[in-house]
């Protein structure tokens, strides 16, 4: 009896893990403003594209000039990065969307109101 339940555990265990890579797979990867990267004006890049929970974005940017703050929606509409906002300062950052809004910011003084930030829905 305890064969067939560490079977079926193994089972059920190998389906999740096949789910798991398959949906990793399936994730897509964007460089965000494309050839430009993340620099002024890059609002609406993200137009026309469909993004899924799990596709990767990357930043590429010189960090001495911008960094990528991960807000909520008041921080994106309002160009505020609230304290403990997660901030990226690479030049060369990934990172995964989750599933519903994300919304992207540079918090150097300025540059979100001169249309460095994106908002992404990813279904």
């Amino acid at each position: 009896m305890l064969e067939k339940k560490s079977i079926a555990i193994c089972g059920i265990t190998m389906v999740l893990g096949m789910l798991v890579l398959n949906n990793m797979a399936n994730a897509a990867t964007y460089k965000v403003g494309d050839a430009t990267g993340w620099t002024f004006n890059v609002a609406g890049w993200e137009n026309g594209k469909n993004f899924k929970a799990d596709d990767v974005l990357v930043f590429n940017y010189k960090p001495e000039y911008h960094n990528v703050v991960v807000v909520d929606e008041n921080g994106y509409c309002n160009c505020t990065a609230p304290f403990g906002a997660k901030v990226y300062h690479s030049g060369e950052d990934h990172i995964k969307l989750v599933k519903g809004q994300n919304y992207f910011i540079c918090s150097f003084p300025g540059h979100c109101n001169k249309g460095l930030r994106i908002a992404i829905d990813a279904a």
